[in-house]
């Protein structure tokens, strides 16, 4: 049985087999999304500026879907190289296309990329992008004085066309979510996550504008006022409470760096293998709470669906990570621990060593580092996301089989389905 402790080498023993494809998959994803970038930089400008903004929000749509197909692609390419892959095909299953691979990860990749977020980093970069293209006119709007757009992409949208968008976005996604569900071919998962983000992005003007209210309402209730005032009594009153949520308030960050962002994307990668991790009775099998789970389905549509709408943002959140953990933990703890330890000690090895690249390169003359910023930042993203992808495919692949020595294998998943794992 493989030791949990041989998950670096295995990491690099997959890195060293499809490392040239894994480099060309993100390089080719780097070229597509500054191109989208750059283009919705330029259409944001000119005649019919809402029209433009829409057309712009698109394309941002677009950059998220080249990172989803890009890290998909990137796993896919490792599943030959996986002892998991070649024991089931030893056991007659066929090898799955990339485009059915991908068809099944974008609806659980969508919830997962806005649950935690990482939606923020791209719309900050479109932003950042817009401020350097446009940095003469901006400086020139500054110096005398005059007003500018620039920057004001997506504040400029009128929330009345954002609103519009967003609910035209929402019954597209209801759709393609709803022929998911029925297990319907084709790219119906795919478009069902173009309108996850599409829903997302299309709706942020007015979504803040309604929650800019909301929050001016909210602020003035009585119930508000008073749990803020008991909050700052038991501050100064309560022995220790400062200092615990102090403490609470550095760890928990660490907490999701460390421990829940690797079983975030250690989530993509089960999806991509074919090992289903968005299930709740996954999350609770051999466990007391998969009774409650059975009365729950026998129960009454009503109280399903009220159980759904508010145990929704758990459930997106938190029930594939769980599903992630206990499929780590079939590999024992110390894998788990190693999964984590390699994680952040690539984060932070990437850190130093771009610090001493450009310590190296010298900071003396900052205007060459206009020149010289954007390749040293693409090599240290490219070691850095093709060692992440090699993590994680042998963390599942050493769990997997540690699993199925124990006679616990898991099985593959079918096409547009977001089936089970067989314990």
């Amino acid at each position: 049985m493989p030791s949990p402790f041989s998950l670096p080498l295995h990491a690099l023993r997959l890195l060293g087999r499809c490392g040239l494809a894994l480099a060309l998959w993100f390089s080719a994803g780097e070229v597509v999304r500054f191109g989208l970038l750059y283009a919705a930089t330029e259409v944001a400008y000119g005649d019919f500026r809402q029209v433009r903004l829409v057309i712009m929000t698109t394309l941002l749509t677009l950059v998220v879907l080249t990172a989803m197909t890009v890290i998909t692609g990137m796993l896919h390419t490792l599943r030959g190289a996986l002892w998991e892959m070649r024991a089931r095909a030893a056991e007659g299953a066929a090898d799955e296309p990339f485009f059915t691979a991908l068809d099944r990860v974008a609806p659980a990749f969508a919830v997962l990329y806005l649950a935690w977020g990482f939606q923020v980093e791209d719309a900050r970069d479109l932003v950042q992008m817009d401020l350097f293209h446009h940095i003469f006119e901006l400086t020139d709007a500054a110096f005398f004085g005059a007003e500018t757009q620039v920057g004001r992409g997506f504040i400029d949208i009128d929330w009345r066309v954002s609103l519009g968008t967003m609910v035209a976005a929402f019954g597209l996604k209801t759709l393609f979510a709803k022929l998911v569900e029925n297990g319907r071919g084709g790219l119906y998962g795919f478009a069902a996550a173009f309108s996850e983000f599409a829903f997302v992005f299309y709706g942020l003007n007015a979504t803040f504008t309604l929650a800019q209210a909301r929050a001016e309402w909210v602020e003035h209730r009585a119930v508000v006022s008073g749990t803020e005032e008991a909050l700052a009594n038991a501050e100064k009153n309560v022995p220790g409470f400062e200092a615990v949520t102090t403490a609470w308030g550095d760890v928990w960050p660490i907490l999701l760096s460390a421990v829940a962002l690797p079983l975030v994307w250690l989530t993509v990668a089960m999806l991509v293998f074919g090992t289903f991790a968005d299930d709740t009775r996954t999350m609770v099998r051999g466990t007391r709470f998969e009774r409650g789970v059975d009365r729950l389905e026998g129960s009454h549509d009503l109280t399903k669906k009220s159980v759904d709408r508010v145990t929704g943002g758990f459930t997106e959140r938190w029930v594939p990570l769980v599903n992630s953990l206990r499929l780590i933990v079939k590999g024992g703890a110390p894998l788990f621990g190693m999964m984590c330890l390699c994680y952040v000690a690539l984060t932070v090895g990437a850190q130093y060593a771009d610090r001493a690249v450009r310590t190296l390169i010298g900071s003396q003359v900052e205007w060459a580092w206009f020149y010289l910023d954007a390749p040293v930042s693409f090599g240290r993203d490219l070691l850095v996301t093709t060692a992440t992808m090699a993590l994680l495919a042998a963390a599942f692949d050493l769990a997997a089989t540690r699993a199925r020595l124990r006679g616990e294998a898991f099985t593959a998943g079918s096409a547009g389905s977001s089936g089970a794992a067989a314990e």
